[in-house]
């Protein structure tokens, strides 16, 4: 007992000791100011304020404010700069001054007429591929509703929007709806569901407050990203902690009910000779709407009939209804069957609409929490978090309903800018109770009737009952004699469409209705029945005759670089990378089950098995300037081994000649 409590003081004593720590930093004094355009008053968006002698700085927020945490005690003297504008200094005296500046423009440089500046950094005009970017400024200032759809006004950029909270980026060869060509990283780390291979869009992503700024590579790009990169990559980087400090709370409301809301919250602490020594950020991140309805009703392209076909057609958004198993129910494919089932026609199964399938509601909620610790100047270790989960619509081979999928990121890294890193991360999903919309449909018509006893069912309606069969009535339409031929049914289908419309829904309903033996009357939407059924489909994997999208896949990934000098002659970039997955879907994705069947031959059993897949890589990349470093010359080579694959290897080679700073030819 002596020994708990021993152990609850001592407990009760650091919680005490932290929260003194952390009162004191709250409580040290900041400096907060304003930096606008002399002419204009426009906020000058991302100007940097950094105190005179040190590195110790801020960056100017979208509202034109600054907040310099700690600075030490005053007097001291802060140096302003901002592209094409002059430098600035301003000597601080005292906490209490009110900091109001007002930048000028470069005189020089308006001037001219040519440009001198664009939201491309040197390093990206001199970078061997091809870059689109959207830098902080340009974050804050797209008109479309959040930063990821203001990506497909990028050149060389497509967006497709699958849904409300999937959207789905491409860049050069096919447009899909399953990005797998395209990599997409946050921070360096590949932001793909592993069960997927591929990135849900930002669904799961970073937080708008805490982009600092997204780079698009257009094109093949898997000589210096890997495999996976050979339509392109999206590079997001996030905001460092040491630079983006204080409070950031942004909200949104739009049509379709949209509601979103984000709050950034970062803070940095020095050591006794004033330095930068840890900081650590958080991110929230909540967004729910009302999705669009897929209501389209007109007739696939796989459709055999149109929509004038009485016994009905395959439409876009009806689940169900379409030719399965090899019942293809057309009694108008030869004369034969024109003349015996006259009027039968084509027949498909009622099936369900998707908004009887599916609800539109969309949320998403994202977590992040990063902490960044400084050794010395330039060596810093992050160790980051991230959670996602919500529900919305992925297009894909189907009509998928994502509903509360969870996603885990976990990330540790240790680098040195411009010289090395490594990088060590797991990434975790869980489809939670996604299911297949189009697979619902059918399970759902199945537990009432199979597809050959629901045919059966239909033709033994049609032609039974003598002459109060419904095909002795369509025969017998304004004295039509005995015997029938098709060109008379041709005639007839021309002028009493509606009596054959009519006919057919009576068929129809009887036998949706009407239990037959070894089968129930079908679930009809909207009932206690329908309910019931349909959530014990959503809770059976396939191999249990449901629709439940069962995904608990991972993804463990580690990846080292380093760069330096070769005897002064040639920059050296060396790297390489290791990566395993393990699937686990219950055989809902994955040849993870292995259906065995018992001895009798009429029951199976299932059983599963581990599967894991692994792949490593390396590359190397050489770089020499030339001709009074106007000309900048790469080579790179990789190498990659994937374990159902060969060794497969890709190369880059290409020259980079710059005449003036704003005129750059690559090839």
């Amino acid at each position: 007992m002596s020994g708990n409590l021993h152990k609850l003081f001592s407990f009760k004593n650091l919680l005490f000791i932290i929260s003194a720590f952390f009162w004191g930093e709250m409580a040290a004094q900041n400096l907060t100011g304003k930096v606008n355009d002399q002419r204009s008053g426009e906020a000058m968006i991302g100007a940097t304020v950094v105190i005179k002698g040190t590195t110790t700085g801020a960056i100017v927020d979208v509202n034109g404010n600054f907040t310099l945490i700690n600075p030490g005690p005053p007097p001291f003297t802060l140096v302003i700069t901002y592209i094409g504008y002059l430098p600035q200094e301003l000597q601080v005296s005292s906490f209490d001054q009110k900091i109001n500046i007002a930048i000028k423009p470069d005189e020089k440089l308006l001037k001219t007429v040519e440009i001198v500046d664009t939201r491309l950094t040197e390093r990206q005009k001199e970078s061997p591929l091809t870059v689109e970017a959207m830098d902080l400024a340009a974050i804050t200032e797209t008109p479309a509703s959040n930063f990821y759809d203001g990506l497909g006004a990028l050149k060389g950029v497509d967006l497709t929007a699958a849904s409300l909270g999937f959207k789905i980026i491409n860049t050069r060869g096919f447009n899909s709806t399953s990005p797998v060509r395209t990599l997409q990283i946050i921070d360096g780390v590949d932001n793909q569901a592993p069960g997927l291979n591929f990135s849900l869009g930002n669904f799961l992503g970073s937080s708008e407050l805490d982009v600092q700024k997204v780079d698009i590579i257009v094109g093949a790009s898997s000589a210096f990203y890997g495999p996976n990169a050979f339509n392109g990559v999206i590079a997001m980087t996030t905001k460092s902690p040491f630079d983006y400090t204080g409070l950031s709370v942004q909200s949104k409301v739009g049509e379709r009910q949209l509601f979103e809301t984000s709050i950034r919250w970062a803070q940095k602490f020095k050591n006794r000779d004033s330095v930068d020594k840890f900081a650590y950020k958080i991110n929230m991140s909540f967004m729910k709407a009302y999705d669009w309805e897929a209501n389209n009703m007109a007739p696939t392209t796989q459709s055999l009939t149109d929509a004038s076909n009485p016994g009905g057609y395959d439409a876009v958004n009806r689940y169900g209804d379409e030719e399965l198993g090899g019942f293809r129910n057309d009694y108008s494919a030869t004369s034969q069957l024109k003349s015996t089932y006259s009027g039968l026609g084509a027949l498909y199964r009622t099936g369900y609409a998707e908004k009887d399938l599916v609800d539109y509601d969309t949320k998403n909620i994202k977590l992040n929490a990063a902490m960044h610790y400084r050794f010395k100047k330039e060596v810093e270790m992050m160790l980051s978090s991230s959670f996602g989960t919500g529900t919305t619509i992925y297009q894909g081979e189907n009509r998928f309903r994502l509903k509360d999928i969870l996603f885990f990121q976990n990330k540790f890294e240790i680098s040195k800018k411009d010289r090395f890193f490594v990088r060590v991360y797991a990434t975790t999903e869980d489809a939670g109770n996604s299911y297949d919309a189009v697979v619902s449909a059918f399970e759902l018509q199945n537990l009432s009737k199979s597809n050959n006893r629901w045919k059966q069912d239909y033709q033994n309606a049609w032609t039974g009952g003598g002459f109060n069969s419904p095909r002795f009535r369509v025969r017998s339409l304004e004295g039509y004699p005995i015997p029938f031929n098709e060109q008379v049914y041709d005639s007839l289908m021309l002028v009493y469409q509606d009596t054959l419309n009519a006919i057919h829904d009576e068929i129809r309903t009887r036998i949706d209705s009407v239990p037959n033996q070894g089968s129930i009357s079908f679930f009809q939407p909207g009932t206690a029945r329908f309910d019931s059924a349909f959530a014990v489909v959503r809770s059976r994997t396939l191999a249990e005759k449901g629709s439940l999208l069962k995904d608990r896949s991972s993804l463990y990934h580690v990846h080292c670089e380093y760069k330096f000098d070769l005897a002064g002659f040639v920059n050296v970039t060396v790297g390489t990378s290791g990566r395993l997955y393990t699937p686990n879907s219950s055989g809902t994705i994955f040849s993870d089950t292995l259906q065995i069947d018992k001895i009798n031959g009429t029951d199976t059993t299932y059983k599963f098995r581990k599967i894991n897949n692994s792949e490593y890589g390396a590359y190397i990349g050489l770089q020499k300037k030339v001709f009074e470093e106007r000309l900048r010359l790469n080579i790179t080579g990789r190498v990659d081994k994937n374990q159902n694959f060969n060794f497969i290897s890709t190369q880059s080679f290409s020259g980079v000649y710059t005449v003036k700073n704003n005129h750059t030819f690559r090839a």
